[in-house]
């Protein structure tokens, strides 16, 4: 998991050569550069502030400044025309997205105020102080012909809600590409046996999020399982008795086998350093083995709450959807198609576990499940339903050696669910349940997507562009 905190880079730009034509217009300038740093500033983000420049020369020097911080994004704040050959050096060294802040001070010059000035030296000064969309073309042009990759902001420096929602989304897209390249993730046992879809290329995965993947023996889990304490077991059995709401009918003997599996799978990834993971495994009827792979899914419902999301299956893409889920703190829970129901044009998703509890309509509930279906052993489950109101669908595919990202905007909607020691949900979308589900299938997605909270496929479409990835949003 990540250690380091994002870093976001700023500088503003401006001519050297007004300054001593256009008195107080420099120390004007340079303060709206750090009323943008303050705009910037978050607890959990280093702010490289390198001020105005305004000379090639300066910006040459930013350019080995920002590469020495190492920066993850760089905000260039035009205040003022300037010249492109003061930008590009800036920039070019760095190679890290760029978000150019085409922001004027007010919505408007007071043109009877401007003209009433009387002084054309001093009305020239003011007009440059709002005269940043003026080299935006030109900036715009180098960086193109120059392979810069690139993305603007155009509005007021303050009181613009749709400029600050802009700047919040993209350092929120920053930090969850920080986090991905960061990330361990996991990977142990093998695929469920025959799911073609879901086979994955683990170096696509790592060219495109710069994730580590760490292959785990359940071999390790299994004797951290054997060494767990008594007093270790007693304390997960209550903190599972806390978490979630445990149906009567479940056998205590199941319920201390879940909680001892959800001790070793905190160790587990705390000894590996694991962001997350993805696991199958069926072993033999009676081994050790098959033991610890039946006793997992509260284990790995506790986990997915608290950051370190698990998929089963050993669905390597669908983890990575989730994690990215829950980095922009949307949840991220794992799920597949049920069912529809055409007569109130919803489609029911869920899937046998782990679930993202945080993301739970009520507390999780577990149950007894008799048989696992489709998979070796029994035991018990949760069941859940995703939050009432706006979620997104994310789903991370693979396509001509690229990764792809697929999402969905809809809501979660009460109405009956499927009773059956499960995850599910029940989704309307804009398009129709029928529109929905053939537009989703049209783009060759795994059968398994990740479900958040919220409605945030703009910030999806953002961390596509700063990691270089195509995105399609079906509603």
């Amino acid at each position: 998991m990540t250690h380091r905190k994002l870093k976001v880079g700023l500088f503003g730009i401006g001519l050297a050569t007004y300054w001593p034509q256009f008195e107080g217009l420099e120390e004007r300038l340079s303060s709206y550069v750090g009323q943008m740093a303050e705009k910037l500033a978050r607890p959990d983000i280093d702010v490289v502030n390198l001020g105005l420049i305004d000379t090639p020369e300066k910006a040459l020097d930013a350019g080995h400044r920002f590469r020495e911080a190492d920066v993850d994004i760089i905000f260039l704040h035009v205040t003022t025309y300037a010249l492109s050959s003061t930008v590009l050096p800036a920039v070019r060294r760095a190679r890290v997205p760029v978000v150019i802040l085409n922001l004027q001070p007010e919505a408007a010059i007071d043109y009877r105020s401007f003209n009433a000035l009387g002084d054309r030296t001093k009305m020239t000064g003011e007009w440059l102080a709002y005269c940043g969309a003026c080299p935006v073309p030109e900036i715009a042009n180098v960086f193109r012909r120059s392979g810069v990759a690139f993305h603007q902001i155009t509005g007021m420096l303050h009181g613009d809600a749709i400029v600050d929602r802009e700047i919040a989304d993209w350092i929120d897209a920053a930090r969850v590409a920080h986090v991905m390249a960061h990330n361990r993730l996991g990977v142990m046992g093998r695929y469920y046996n025959g799911m073609l879809d879901i086979y994955s290329d683990l170096t696509a995965h790592t060219a495109a999020f710069g994730t580590h993947i760490e292959i785990v023996e359940i071999d390790e889990l299994a004797r951290l399982r054997r060494e767990t304490t008594q007093d270790e077991l007693e304390a997960s059995l209550e903190a599972i008795k806390d978490a979630f709401d445990i149906d009567p009918e479940c056998d205590i003997g199941e319920l201390r086998r879940a909680a001892r599996t959800a001790v070793a799978l905190r160790k587990f990834v705390d000894n590996k350093d694991l962001g997350s993971l993805a696991y199958y495994y069926e072993s033999t009827p009676g081994h050790e083995y098959e033991d610890v792979i039946t006793s997992v899914i509260v284990g790995c419902s506790i986990l997915t709450a608290k950051g370190v999301p698990v998929a089963g299956e050993y669905e390597v893409k669908n983890v990575q959807a989730m994690k990215i889920m829950d980095s922009f703190g949307a949840g991220g829970s794992f799920t597949e198609y049920y069912a529809m129901d055409l007569l109130e044009d919803v489609v029911l998703m869920g899937h046998d576990g782990p679930g993202h509890i945080k993301v739970a309509q009520g507390k999780t509930k577990i149950k007894p499940l008799e048989v696992y279906h489709g998979k070796v052993g029994s035991g018990v489950s949760v069941e859940m339903s995703v939050k009432h109101g706006p979620v997104t669908l994310l789903s991370v595919i693979e396509r001509d050696g690229r990764i792809v990202l697929l999402c969905a905007e809809g809501q979660s909607v009460s109405g009956p669910v499927l009773e059956i020691g499960n995850t599910n949900s029940r989704y309307r979308f804009d398009i129709g349940a029928r529109r929905f589900v053939e537009d989703w299938n049209a783009q060759g997605p795994a059968h398994h997507c990740a479900v958040g909270v919220g409605h945030i496929a703009t910030k999806i479409e953002k961390l596509g562009k700063l990691l270089d990835l195509e995105v399609v949003q079906v509603c």
